[in-house]
Order: C-alpha cells, then structure tokens, then sequence
C-alpha cells in the first residue's frame, strides 16, 4: 500500500479499534481521523495524576490505522487519550480516550533477579524506568544517526556517540552506568546498523572487566519489532536486559551470552531461523546460548519456532557454580537442546516442549538439573543424560567424552503416547541406566550415593539450599501450554505479527527436524508493515511509498514531566552525569547507600579539595546521598547543611551551585527533580499568547506543556 492511499483511508471521526494493558505496557489503537496529519498521545495512571504526553516515536502509523503503546508502566490501571493534529494543532473535538487499560508486570522469577533488587537493565523491579535513564529509539532510519553523549574516561570526560553500536561500544571504557534502553521500532536489519562490533554475531555487549555493571535494555515497541540478518553476543557484562522483540537470520546465534556474565535476563522473544548452513545447520545455529562462565541468568517466556540447536548451556570450562533459570518457554516445533546442559546448575520448569523433534532437556559433564512442572506434548525423547538411559541405547546423542549429568524430574506431563517414546527413572531403569531420579515431592533430595554411570557425579541438591534458591510458585504442569501460549505467555507481544502453524510430529528424527522451505521462505521474505512514526518520512523497508512526505515532526517532550536525573560516582570520583563538574577522590570502601532500592557501594570522598559544581535552567529539588550510616552534612554555595538522615533534601533556584566539603562525609549521589512550582510555571508559560519557543533547534509557536531534560539540564523553554 502506498503512502497516498494509506492517508486516504480516513473517517470523519475515529474509532479505537483496539486497546488494552500488557506486560508494563498499555496500548491502542485507532482508525485515522479526516485531516489530522500526526496524533498526540496522552497517558494518565500511575504516577501520571493528569494526562501526560509520551514520546513522539511510540505514535506509529500502519496506514489503515494508527498505534501507540506506552512502556516501562508499573502494573495499575492507566488510559490513553488519542488527540488528533492538523495544520492548526489538536482538534481536541474529535480527541478519544481508552477504557480503563490494566496493566501487569513481567514475571521475575529466577536466578537473574535472586538477590539483586537493583533491576535488571534500564528498569526497576516495579517496571519504571531507573533515574536519570537514557531512551534510544531505533528504527531503519535512526539505528545509524541516533546519538547519545557517554562518559568515556576517569576525569568525566564525555564522548558523542552516534550509531546504536558505537553508543554500546562506549560503555566498554567502564565509566559510565548511566541505565539505557534501546526501543526497537518494525523491523531493523543488519544493513541498518552503523556497524556490528562482534563479526560473528553481530551487535556486541561487552564490559571492561568481567561481570562490569552495564544497564542496559534491548527492547522492541509493540508487536512487531524484530532483528533481521543479526544477533546479540554478551561478554563481561552484568544487568542487560533483552525483551520483545524477534531475531530471524541471525548472524550465528540469536543471542549468545558468552564469557563472565551474570544478571542477565532474556525474555519475551521470538526466535526464528539463522542462517542456511545446510546439514545439521539448516536452521542456523544457536537460539539462546549460555556460555563460559556466565550465572545468574534467567531465560523466560521466549517462542523458539522450529528452531535446530536451541539452547546450549555451558561449555567444559566454567568455574562454577553457573545458576541459570529456564522457565515459561514454547518449543513450537523445536529440533534439540531445550537446554543442552554442561557443568551448570539449570531450574528448568513451566515449559512447553510442543512437538519438539529430537529431544527436550539433555546434561551431560556433572551438570544438576531439575526438570519440573513441564508439559512434553509428542517428544518421543524428554530426557537425556550423558552414556545412560536412552542416551546409551545406540549411538548416543552427546560427544563420547562427555560424562554423565544428574537430573530431578518432578510434576511434569509426558505424552507417553509419542511414537517411540523413551523415558527411564531409578524406579524403573533400563539396562543402561535411567534418565532421570524421580522425587516424589519438590523438596526430596537426591542422595549422595546416586552417581551418573560414567564420571560418578551426583546431584548438588541446589534446588533445595534456601540460601541459593529463589521463591517460585510453579503452574501445574496441565496448566502450562494454556499459560504459555496465552496472552501474557511466550513470544512477543500479541504473539507478534508471524503466524504459522507447523505439521504434528511423527516420530522420525529426520522428517520431524527437516528444514520448512515454506517457512524459510516466508522469514526471508518478510517485511513490516509499519509505515513510520507520525510526524516523520516513512521508513524505507518497502511497506511504504517513499517518494511520500508527512509534514514536519511536531515537537514532543523528550523526557515526561516527573523526569529527573541522578548522577553517582565511580570508585575514582568520576560522575556518571555530564551535568555536574567534579575535583575529588572517590573510594569504594565507605560503605553503603540506598538510592531508589538499589545498593551502591563507590562514592565521592568529601575532603577539603573536594568540589562539586552544576548549573539549573529552572527551580529544581535536590538530595544528596549519604552513606547508610552517616548523617547529611555538606557546604551548598558555600552555607553548611545538614539533617538526622542521611539524605538531605532541599530546592534549588535557577543559577550555578557548589558543592563542598562540610565535616567529612560521602557523598554516593545526587538527584535533580524538577519541583512542583516549576511544573505549573511552565505549564502557565507555555500557554501564554505571542510567544515564540526554540525547541531542540526548532522554532515553534506552542510547545507541548512540561518541562524537558536539555543536555542533561533541567529547563524551561523559552
């Protein structure tokens, strides 16, 4: 459909035509309205006590219809209000408002959560977006030009970053853990990238030093973001997040979390083919790989669909113990590898093994599983342990140097009338030995004197230590495909905008893990259907008439109302916010802060040299942090103050300010909050008569009511 027509398919007036709450999101969408050129989109719920405008990029078109899906929402209830636009601004007439939208959070169960309350990625753990997090929007038209300035050395020096990689591979130097979100808008190709910095893989995520605290959040927009002709590799980081979107023929692996990991959390994703190697390679190589040394992870609620080698967990080299969570995922069709486990301790429970070729869960090299609550629908082979059981009986699945894995099976369904089914417990082994020890309750441990026939490993009972397992209430295995392919089940959003229904199993390795030409076809096929972001040129994936223009982009606020910023130190003193200049010493043995529930540990040694200054466009709130056991006490420009707490809060008129030593204390943070005052004075500004605005380098006449972060600055524009 061309750009022409699509704008031709308008009505008098709008209707919502769909609209609800997801996962931290709400969402609508609605029939385009006779002359409006671009919509404005209002959120109220939450923390929004009136309705708040959201960000220009979540406003998308699809010719017959337009959307909007506002993330990072705590669960609650919100509404969206759609506000027309035509070449004399709102037509506030023809504005239409959702029911009541209900919103529930992400499931955070697992090893990737236990014990780190901070958030993993850009978010908290009640789905808002950290303080002073950084938004990147990536679509085909921005993954090259987006820009963001990076802290890139101990003096606080930044860098401007342009391109999603080269943003990325600034975080690399280690001094900056400014959280940051990258939102993935329709569809984004290799080519689209500035560049890819791992030539295996594509996109690269990699720390300084292992296990270096990254924030960072890969994260599609709605139901049809995707990857195409790249995947993700992962090295020394910790706290990334990669969240809804999908990855069809990638590079190797869709996502390969590979060498001293740990918080990581993969989840919500649909993963399609790789590429075409032929053989065992047909359908490209890994989906979700965990490797070498990485912990802590949890992989939850992903569609793997027809994928060949799925998951492999561990390599021969970890240190060990490498914790991972495998919970709530759809293997639609699936060949191997659900997981295929090495040396690592795996909680594997609440999946949906749907016809899975070859075989589901598979240990070798002293690994410790338990396999627990899973439904296995036509899986001729469930369970797999290394040179025993039915492993043993013929040519075996595994290589023939490694030895054998303890697994726990409990409270799963097996479909006993797969053709060929095999499955063999100590209750009832084979003459080779038995797949898996059967417990009869959830907290039974295996004992020490069952070993694996080659190698002699046991079971390390770790599923059972209160001190290494998390909280968890599983579903009833009977339950699982309903809560897996529901609405708030595995996959993308909405089940993403892919549909395909694959052929029941019939029990042959062969036929059942043969390469779909069909579908092949149709993944190498595809294109979006989104036409772009209203307001902006259409995006040129070949969904839209390019040779089109929409009018110029109406300006929207890059950062809501409630916006603030929060700048810590590093361990040398260095800030994390380009805003504030900083001569001192930092240290990371001073203790402990909390700020906004997570822990930090480095601080700025306030000492007699030690000086702090920043500047505010607009009147501003500000705390400073102390360590836990300290009480507020410092110099601001110059007067001491302090306060019992160890937090010291006050407002900040427009104008430079200093920071400096008053008794010896740390300071862990400061925050910057734009003050209620400042809020209704903008609010009353921007709606003032014959007043002209310079927004982000445009001239306009009436800017969107709020205040806005402007180089990391609070400000008022004027």
């Amino acid at each position: 459909m061309t750009l022409a027509a699509a704008l031709s398919l308008t009505t008098a007036s709008a209707d919502i035509t769909k609209q609800g709450g997801w996962l931290e999101t709400a969402y609508a969408e609605w029939s385009p309205v006779e002359g409006a050129t671009t919509y404005n989109v209002y959120i109220k719920g939450g923390k929004y006590s009136d309705f708040t405008q959201i960000d220009r990029e979540l406003v998308r078109n699809y010719g017959s219809y337009g959307r909007a899906d506002v993330v990072g929402l705590k669960a609650g209830s919100y509404a969206l209000k759609i506000v027309p636009v035509g070449t004399d601004g709102e037509i506030a007439s023809k504005a239409l408002t959702t029911n009541a939208l209900e919103v529930k959070g992400y499931d955070r169960t697992g090893f990737a959560h236990f014990n780190y309350p901070a958030g993993i990625g850009a978010y908290n753990n009640d789905g808002t977006l950290k303080a002073g997090g950084k938004v990147l929007y990536i679509t085909k038209q921005t993954a090259k030009t987006v820009k963001a300035d990076v802290v890139t050395s101990s003096k606080g020096t930044t860098t401007a970053c342009t391109g999603m990689q080269t943003i990325i591979d600034a975080y690399q130097k280690g001094y900056d853990k400014t959280p940051i979100t990258f939102r993935i808008i329709g569809l984004v190709t290799k080519d689209d990238l500035d560049k890819v910095s791992s030539s295996a893989e594509g996109i690269q995520i990699k720390g300084k030093n292992p296990d270096s605290e990254l924030n960072i959040t890969i994260e599609g927009i709605g139901t049809d973001a995707t990857v195409k002709g790249f995947g993700f590799l992962v090295r020394n980081a910790k706290s990334v997040e990669m969240r809804n979107f999908g990855v069809i023929r990638c590079m190797d692996d869709g996502v390969s979390l590979d060498t001293d990991n740990s918080n990581i959390w993969v989840h919500h994703l649909d993963v399609f083919y790789g590429p075409n190697g032929g053989g065992d390679h047909a359908k490209g190589d890994g989906s979700v790989d965990v490797k070498t040394n990485s912990k802590m992870v949890t992989v939850s609620y992903c569609r793997f669909w027809d994928t060949g080698k799925t998951n492999m967990f561990g390599m021969k080299s970890e240190a060990g113990p490498n914790y991972i969570s495998y919970h709530h995922n759809w293997f639609d069709h699936s060949d191997s590898r659900h997981p295929r486990i090495r040396t690592m301790s795996v909680h594997v429970w609440n999946n949906y093994f749907d016809n899975v070729a070859k075989y589901g869960v598979g240990a070798t090299s002293g690994a410790s599983v338990f396999v627990e609550n899973n439904y296995f629908l036509n899986t001729k082979k469930p369970i797999l342990s290394s040179q025993q059981g039915t492993d043993a009986q013929g040519s075996g699945t595994f290589e023939g140097d490694e030895s054998g894995a303890m697994i726990k099976i409990f409270g799963n369904y097996f479909d006993r009338t797969a053709k060929n089914f095999k499955l063999y417990t100590q209750k009832a082994p084979a003459s080779t030995g038995y797949d898996a020890y059967e417990t009869a309750t959830r907290e039974e441990q295996i004992p020490a004197t069952e070993v694996t026939r080659v190698g002699s490993n046991t079971y390390n009972n770790f599923d059972t230590d209160a001190k290494l397992m998390y909280a968890y209430t599983p579903d009833k295995a009977e339950d699982v495909p309903a809560v897996v392919t529901g609405e708030y089940g595995a996959g993308r959003m909405g089940h993403g905008d892919i549909s395909y229904t694959f052929p029941a199993n019939t029990g042959s390795d062969s036929a059942d893990a043969a390469y779909d030409e069909k579908f092949g076809t149709m993944l190498d096929n595809y294109k979006s259907t989104l036409i772009g972001i209203f307001g902006e040129k259409p995006l040129n994936d070949g969904s839209g008439d390019t040779s089109q223009t929409e009018p110029t982009p109406m300006p929207g606020p890059s950062t809501p109302v409630e916006g603030s910023v929060l700048c810590t130190f590093d361990k040398s003193g260095t800030p994390s916010s380009a805003l504030f200049t900083v001569n001192g010493n930092g240290s990371n043995s001073k203790g402990t802060a909390t700020v906004d529930g997570q822990t930090l540990s480095e601080c700025l040694k306030l000492e007699s040299s030690t000086s702090v200054k920043f500047s505010v466009s607009t009147t501003t709130v500000m705390t400073l942090y102390f360590a836990d056991t300290e009480t507020a006490n410092i110099k601001l420009d110059g007067k001491k103050v302090t306060a019992d707490a160890s937090t010291y809060t006050t407002t900040l008129s427009a104008g430079d300010h200093e920071l400096t030593k008053g008794d010896t204390r740390n300071l862990f943070a400061i925050k910057l909050t734009p003050s209620a005052t400042a809020v209704k004075a903008v609010k009353a500004h921007a709606s003032a008569a014959n007043t002209t605005y310079n927004l982000r380098g445009q001239t306009v006449a009436q800017p969107h009511k709020g205040l806005y972060i402007v180089n990391g600055k609070t400000a008022i524009v004027k």
